[in-house]
């Protein structure tokens, strides 16, 4: 952390940058493949929520608040 307050401002700024391409590259590997193209939608009636998903129109009920952890493609292409 001292070396940090030592450098110069374009030495820092490398630092930051480098620093967020890791974030962005470890965000990219450890999401989630299965749902990385889902887009939920929550709807509330009487206490009971249903999730739709924008991408692939598929609909599931589920915990208010909770949106699904896993893609239900194969669910909304039978529904076709």
């Amino acid at each position: 952390m001292l070396f940090l307050l030592d450098c110069d401002r374009y030495t820092f700024s490398m630092f930051v940058v480098v620093g967020l391409i890791i974030a962005f590259v470890l965000v990219a590997v450890f999401s989630n493949r299965a749902t990385r193209l889902c887009r939920w939608r929550e709807r509330r009636k009487d206490g009971v929520s249903t999730w739709t998903c924008v991408h692939c129109g598929a609909q599931v009920p589920g915990a208010i608040g909770q949106p699904p952890r896993e893609c239900h493609w194969p669910d909304a292409q039978a529904r076709r």
